[in-house]
C-alpha cells in the first residue's frame, strides 16, 4: 500500500518543470488508485510546451505503449471565481493501483527534456532560431 510520503520524489521532480508553479494536493485511495494536482503558469513563454511535453508522456506516449495515467485540465466554475491564471489547474492520475507515482517519475523522467530545470532544453527547434 503507497502512502503520500510515495509523492515526495514525484513532487520533487515535478517542482523542476519550468512553468509549473506548485503542487496544490494529491491523494491516494483504498484502492490505491492516485491523482496529483498543479498549477502551470500560464504565462510562462514554456507554459504550453510544458502542456504539451506532459500530454505526450502522460496521455498518449505511442500507439502501442500508453501508460495507465491521464493528464488534463481541471477548474471550479469561472463565473464563480475568476480566470485561468488563478483557478485553472492540471491533474494526473493513474488508471492501475499497480502504477505508482515513483513509476510515474521513471518515465517522466525518461522523456522529458534533460535536465528537466533547463529551460533551454523545453525549446523546440523553430523556438531556438528565433
Amino acid at each position: 500500500m503507497i502512502n503520500l510520503r510515495t509523492f515526495d520524489s514525484l513532487q520533487t521532480f515535478l517542482l523542476q518543470i519550468p512553468a509549473l508553479e506548485g503542487v496544490d494536493g494529491k491523494e491516494i485511495n483504498e484502492d490505491g488508485l492516485w491523482w496529483v494536482k498543479f498549477r502551470i503558469d500560464i504565462k510562462h513563454p514554456l507554459a504550453w510546451q510544458v502542456v504539451q511535453e506532459l500530454g505526450h508522456v502522460v496521455n498518449y506516449l505511442s500507439l502501442h505503449e500508453k501508460l495507465p495515467t491521464r493528464f488534463y485540465p481541471v477548474s471550479p466554475p469561472p463565473y464563480m471565481n475568476g480566470g485561468p491564471e488563478e483557478f485553472l489547474s492540471w491533474v494526473i492520475e493513474n488508471t492501475s493501483k499497480d502504477f505508482t507515482p515513483n513509476n510515474l517519475k521513471t518515465w517522466l523522467e525518461g522523456r522529458l527534456p534533460q535536465p528537466v530545470y533547463d529551460e533551454t532544453e523545453w525549446l523546440t527547434d523553430s523556438e531556438e532560431d528565433n
